[in-house]
């Protein structure tokens, strides 16, 4: 029903400079990680195994990340330091990767958009990388894949925001259908406090049907001028139907420094020292 994921990769990530000059901001380690495993790996454990990029200029070493070093595993082969890899070989060997670049930063709408040609005419998953989500039991995209089973609509994942950051998201209004689960009604492209419709923002995660790509094709450029996805899903809504998720886990914005720090002492703290 669904195996497909898009990363919208091409993005600059200049609130990391220098660190991000000539390396992607998706690269950066939480610990000893880079962002975008923790994202596959996200994606693999929800079935999603055929994995597409929309990349950019100066990120290519994502597609070599996903890619095996044949010298690397030469040298530290028969060591304990060929342990560390092995996680990612195994990342590698279960998921096809494919890449597309967008030519312009024309908003997370036309990157969708871009990523077509490797999707299809097929339900597909959007993750953001900046978004690190760490659950307890299932991640955040097993949830919503579950979810898409039972209604076969476009869902969006959403976290209660506080006013002083509601400009900074895609906030959605909605009826509830059940705990957690709102049918939506409008969407809001980083609002101010007073245009705001409600307090869920929009968090990295979409379940979209392929509809989403013609709709998109009919969206004007909205918010700055780019094309808004959020603008997209809201005429989805209209013409049929469009559900947000309160998923449950954490959510840790690594897309900004202050969150950045966060997640990794909180990963380290969960993941790391709690093995050592």
């Amino acid at each position: 029903m669904i195996q497909k994921c898009l990363f919208p990769v091409a993005g600059y990530g200049t609130r990391f400079l220098p660190a991000t000059k000539s390396s992607p901001k998706e690269m950066l380690p939480v610990v000893n990680k880079p962002l975008i495993e923790y994202a596959v790996e996200e994606a693999v454990d929800a079935g999603l195994t055929r994995v597409g990029f929309v990349t950019g200029r100066g990120k290519r070493a994502i597609e070599d990340h996903f890619d095996i070093n044949y010298e690397l595993e030469d040298q530290i082969r028969g060591t304990g330091k060929e342990d560390l890899i092995h996680p990612t070989r195994e990342l590698i060997g279960a998921c096809e990767f494919s890449y597309t670049r967008q030519k312009e930063m024309k908003g997370l709408g036309n990157a969708v958009l871009t990523g077509e040609t490797l999707i299809g005419d097929e339900p597909f998953a959007v993750v953001l990388a900046d978004d690190l989500c760490i659950t307890d039991g299932e991640g955040v995209l097993m949830q919503m894949v579950k979810l898409f089973r039972q209604f076969r609509c476009s869902i969006v994942a959403v976290e209660e925001v506080s006013d002083d950051h509601i400009h900074q998201y895609g906030v959605v209004a909605g009826e509830l259908v059940k705990d957690g689960i709102y049918r939506v009604t409008d969407m809001v492209e980083k609002p101010t406090r007073d245009q705001a419709p409600s307090n869920l923002g929009i968090i990295g995660r979409y379940i979209l049907t392929p509809n989403i790509f013609d709709v998109l094709r009919d969206t004007l450029p909205g918010k700055n001028g780019e094309l808004q996805i959020t603008d997209a899903l809201k005429a989805q809504a209209q013409e049929g139907c469009v559900l947000a998720y309160r998923f449950k886990g954490r959510r840790f914005d690594c897309g900004s420094i202050d969150g950045f720090v966060e997640a990794t002492n909180h990963c380290y703290e969960k993941f790391y020292k709690a093995g050592s």
